[in-house]
């Protein structure tokens, strides 16, 4: 994973842990790896592998089991609303930018449209 030097990496970590539950990879009830594993797989300190499981569980997208490890949440509609609350933060961004840059409601989704015509997302 290639990091952005302006956005922390624990929140870098979370939305990738976030994107791997919204695609089903990590599944409800489903063991994360221990804190020193996260910090292998992520190339992360330690303590920013705890941290990120910290934020996690304080968002309840996981939760810890002493001396079994932390968990995915068992919530079984967690998922879908992680994914439509995913897919909303990036449409406010972009829309947001898209009137910085002048465009108005029609001409964002005629782009967008137009977009999806020409090029294979």
């Amino acid at each position: 994973m290639e990091y952005n030097v302006e956005v922390p990496i624990y929140v870098q970590v979370v939305r990738d842990i976030k994107k791997r539950i919204v695609r089903k990879q990590l599944l409800p009830g489903e063991k994360l790896p221990s804190n020193r594993e996260l910090a292998v797989l992520y190339k992360v300190n330690p303590n920013t592998a705890a941290r990120i499981y910290k934020e996690m569980e304080a968002e309840g997208y996981c939760y810890t089991k002493r001396g079994l490890g932390t968990f995915i949440t068992e919530d079984e509609q967690m998922q879908e609303e992680l994914r439509k609350e995913m897919a909303e933060a990036l449409l406010k961004g972009f829309l947001k930018e898209m009137k910085d840059l002048g465009f108005g409601r029609e001409e964002i989704i005629s782009r967008i449209e137009h977009f999806d015509e020409e090029e294979e997302v």
